[in-house]
C-alpha cells in the first residue's frame, strides 16, 4: 500500500524492536553506552523508562554490539516463583533438564557459569518488564547471582529493565541490598521536539524512503501528541501515512495528524 507511494522498501514505523530502527538519541547513546560499560566489568545495571520508550531495543543493540564473547539470556515475562526463575536462568545457560530442587539447581547453574568462563564467555541475563517480579524473593535471587564470581571478577553480567513504578518498588529499605549491588542506574527520557524529527527522518531514511515527509507542523502536532514517546510516535506516523496515501498526500501536515489523532489511543 503506502510503502511504494512513499518510496520505502519495508514499513518504516514497525512495533518489532528492530535494532536497525534504534534512533540514536542523547539519551538513547548514553543509556547503551552505560550498559556495555557493565557488561565489560561485569555488573547489574538497572534501566527504566516509560512504555514505548525504547528499552528493549536497547538491548537488542546492546546484544549486536558486544560480539560473540557474550551470552544473552532475555526473560521476558518474570512473573514467576523464584525457583521458576533459576529454572529459566539456567535453560538460558544451556543447562539440559534445570533440576527442580534448588540446591541441585544452583549446582547446576554454578557449573553451567565455570563453563561459559572457560570458553571465554560471559552470560549476561536480561530481565525485561521487571516492574512485574511478583515479590522480593526473585530481587534476592538477582542480587546472589552476583556472588557468582572469581577473585578479580564476577561470572556474569545482569541488566533489569523495567518501567518507572520499578523505582518505586526497589526503593523501600527491604530492597537496600539490592540497591547496592546496582552498578549504573539509568531513566530513559522520552525525545525532545528536535529528536522526534529527526526520528521519523532516521526511521524513513532506513525504510529505504527519504527524509522530510512529515512538515514541521506535523512534527509539532506528534510531539504534542505522543509527549516524545517512540512507540506512540510509530502508531500516529504509521496511521498518517495511511491516510496520506489515501489522500495521495505527497506531504503530511497537520492536518493530517488532525484528522487522525481521534482515533488513536494514546
Amino acid at each position: 500500500m503506502y510503502k511504494t507511494f512513499y518510496g520505502f522498501h519495508e514499513k518504516p514505523f514497525s512495533k518489532t524492536p528492530d535494532p536497525r530502527f534504534l534512533y540514536m538519541s542523547a539519551g538513547h547513546r548514553e543509556a547503551l553506552a552505560r550498559l556495555q560499560y557493565v557488561l565489560e566489568e561485569r555488573e547489574l545495571a538497572l534501566l527504566t523508562g516509560e512504555i514505548g520508550c525504547g528499552k528493549t531495543t536497547i538491548s537488542r543493540a546492546l546484544m549486536d554490539t558486544m560480539g560473540d564473547a557474550y551470552h544473552f539470556c532475555f526473560i521476558f515475562n518474570p512473573r514467576l516463583t523464584a525457583l521458576e526463575f533459576l529454572r529459566v536462568i539456567a535453560a538460558n545457560l544451556d543447562v539440559e533438564t534445570p533440576s527442580t530442587a534448588k540446591d541441585c539447581l544452583l549446582g547446576e547453574i554454578t557449573e553451567a557459569l565455570y563453563h561459559f568462563h572457560d570458553q571465554g564467555r560471559c552470560p549476561v541475563i536480561v530481565v525485561d518488564e521487571a516492574q512485574l517480579i511478583p515479590d522480593r524473593e526473585i530481587f534476592d535471587e538477582i542480587r546472589l547471582l552476583t556472588n557468582f564470581q572469581l577473585d578479580d571478577r564476577n561470572l556474569l553480567s545482569v541488566v533489569i529493565m523495567g518501567q518507572p513504578e520499578l523505582r518505586k518498588i526497589i526503593s523501600a529499605p527491604l530492597y537496600e541490598p539490592f540497591r547496592q549491588r546496582v552498578a549504573i542506574n539509568y531513566h530513559l527520557h522520552p525525545l525532545s521536539l528536535e529528536e522526534t524529527q529527526e526520528y521519523l527522518d532516521f526511521r524513513m531514511e532506513v525504510a529505504g524512503g527519504g527524509a522530510g515527509l512529515f512538515s514541521p507542523d506535523a512534527v509539532q502536532r506528534i510531539y504534542e501528541i505522543t509527549v516524545g514517546v517512540p512507540r506512540k510516535i510509530n502508531a500516529v506516523a504509521t496511521n498518517a501515512l495511511l491516510t496520506g496515501f489515501g489522500k495521495d498526500a505527497a506531504l503530511i501536515d497537520a492536518s493530517i495528524i488532525e484528522e487522525i489523532k481521534d482515533e488513536l489511543s494514546i
